[in-house]
């Protein structure tokens, strides 16, 4: 069993709330717009991070990250990227990719909305964190925790930070 931290949007931003969340988790997910390397290093240096880049990254966290990460933890199969659309809205992309390989769990950022839906089409769980930075339009600042037991996606949890 793993515990997850999702989050995304940073654009720059790390604090120690943030970091207390990190700390009680065995690995840490990025949707990407990381904005300074510096925030992945400090996620880094207290538990593993898999990420991807977002349209703000610059050239360094470009060189860093990949575009999509698709990987198997446990035995479920997960696509990360930072502009993936939702359930019915993907992006061009996104939707070409899904018609012939679709992960079990989808993950994106970009929007700054939290939203967790179950795709009946694609057969897989769509999750975006939301925005935990403080730039933008939100209000409050969010990120998902969950644990991943083998093929289960259980015991998901919303975190909202104020600003």
């Amino acid at each position: 069993m793993k515990k997850i931290l999702l989050l995304s949007d940073t654009h720059s931003f790390m604090d120690d709330k943030i970091l207390a969340y990190v700390a009680k988790s065995d690995e840490v997910w990025h949707a990407g717009d990381i904005g300074d390397i510096a925030v992945t290093d400090a996620i880094q240096k207290i538990k593993p991070l898999r990420a991807v880049y977002g349209n703000i990254d610059n050239k360094e966290i470009r060189a860093t990250f990949p575009l999509d990460n698709k990987f198997t933890i446990e035995n479920v199969n997960v696509w990360i990227t930072h502009i993936g659309g939702y359930p019915f809205r993907y992006q061009k992309r996104v939707l070409e990719a899904l018609k012939n390989d679709a992960p079990n769990l989808f993950i994106c950022g970009h929007s700054h909305i939290l939203k967790v839906q179950y795709d009946k089409k694609f057969k897989l769980l769509h999750m975006n964190p939301g925005a935990v930075g403080k730039y933008g339009f939100h209000k409050v600042r969010t990120m998902l925790r969950f644990e991943i037991d083998y093929t289960e996606i259980k015991n998901l949890e919303i975190i909202e930070l104020n600003n």
